[in-house]
């Protein structure tokens, strides 16, 4: 039996994307910079796309711009809002301390240029308020950039309240939103959102393909340079057939985000207390209530991550324990260290994600497995054998 549990990472693309991108690549390849019929077909498939994006936000066709991937969107709108703007406005910036290395690490290459970055820390569920934006903001912040939900815990951050506090004190507000995009609503208008990033792979789209929102007359320099593509603000060739996944995605996941969310918090929560009731010294990372529908985030006492996923992966579950981003790292995560987590039980982390075609049958399955492994594991451990017998 194979099950994967690792969506956050990556999805499959669905059929009904993968079928619409087939003809960019072969019949419909013109350039969209050109001006015969082949470019004029691939630059309505890219007008086509644009559009299809902007519905899933409430936002206008003209304020798509797609890049590489959500990493590449983040860097675009963080340097190019910060650097356009901050002789007018200043060179601070405010983030949280549980955001993704894209922005952690552009947040910290600014500082290397004479920015200055306030790191707000999170509570035990891995929420930031509003008001800590608020007391944070100075007459030199320039970019509040917060991710719209954690990629590690699942969290929802109160995204509307931040946005009304930045424009309320006249502060651009940049949300990573590559884990939410698709899952569930956002309206930017309406949340006073200035620029979004986004990702394909994470909803049933190709890799290496994303988008940026950036709200009509945000001032942004340009971090790339080359062609006039993407309006001047990222250059290079459009990935068409890339482009037209992204826009048939998009289109779906709009389509059934409420009956997918729906059906995924369903399996979540049977999953979440399924563990909790069968495994002893476990634990639920993030909020239980403001969190993505298809993510649950465990740590367990006494047990190494690695060797969990290894011994999940012999039983045919594919799972992860964190951000695929860092998978290499032997350090815990920043995310569960930032939650209060010491580094013990930091290290004994499991992410498992669920897609739109995981099955009741798929978690049963989990739950009869992960206990006996769980257990397995602790043997080894001198300290679970004293803890138990306390």
């Amino acid at each position: 039996m194979k099950i994967y549990l690792d969506h956050a990472a990556t999805t499959y693309v669905k059929p009904q994307v993968l079928s619409a991108m087939m003809p960019y690549f072969t019949e419909h390849y013109g350039n969209p910079g050109g001006v015969h019929s082949y470019s004029r077909t691939a630059k309505a498939a890219l007008d086509d796309a644009r559009a299809k994006v902007a519905a899933v936000i409430g936002a206008q066709s003209d304020e798509i711009y797609f890049t590489a991937g959500g990493s590449e969107s983040d860097n675009l709108c963080i340097r190019g809002i910060a650097k356009a703007n901050a002789e007018r406005k200043g060179k601070h910036i405010i983030t949280t301390n549980i955001e993704h290395h894209a922005v952690l690490h552009t947040c910290e290459a600014l500082e290397k240029e004479g920015y200055e970055v306030t790191y707000l820390s999170v509570d035990g569920m891995g929420k930031v308020t509003a008001e800590q934006v608020r007391d944070a903001i100075r007459p030199d912040t320039v970019l509040v950039t917060i991710m719209f939900a954690n990629n590690e815990i699942g969290t929802i951050e109160p995204i509307r309240e931040i946005g009304a506090v930045c424009k309320e004190k006249g502060v651009f507000f940049h949300t990573d939103a590559v884990q939410a995009f698709g899952s569930v609503p956002i309206d930017v208008k309406e949340m006073n959102i200035d620029a979004l990033s986004i990702s394909g792979h994470k909803l049933y789209g190709p890799k290496g393909i994303g988008a940026m929102y950036v709200r009509r007359g945000l001032r942004m320099a340009q971090v790339l340079t080359g062609g006039a593509q993407e309006r001047n603000r990222r250059p290079g060739t459009e990935n068409i057939p890339g482009i037209v996944g992204l826009g048939e995605a998009a289109k779906l996941a709009h389509e059934t985000m409420e009956q997918n969310a729906k059906q995924l918090t369903e399996l979540r929560n049977y999953l979440i207390d399924g563990v909790l009731s069968r495994i002893p010294f476990s634990r639920l990372n993030g909020s239980r209530e403001d969190r993505l529908p298809n993510n649950a985030s465990f740590c367990f006492e006494f047990v190494e991550g690695e060797g969990l996923l290894l011994m999940l992966d012999l039983k045919g579950i594919a799972a992860a324990s964190g951000s695929a981003c860092t998978s290499g790292s032997l350090d815990p995560s920043h995310v569960l260290l930032a939650i209060g987590l010491p580094h013990e039980i930091a290290h004994g982390s499991l992410r498992l994600t669920l897609g739109t075609d995981t099955t009741r049958e798929d978690i049963d399955y989990v739950l009869e497995t992960l206990p006996p492994i769980v257990e397995r594991l602790r043997m080894m451990s001198p300290l679970y054998n004293v803890r138990k017998d306390v």
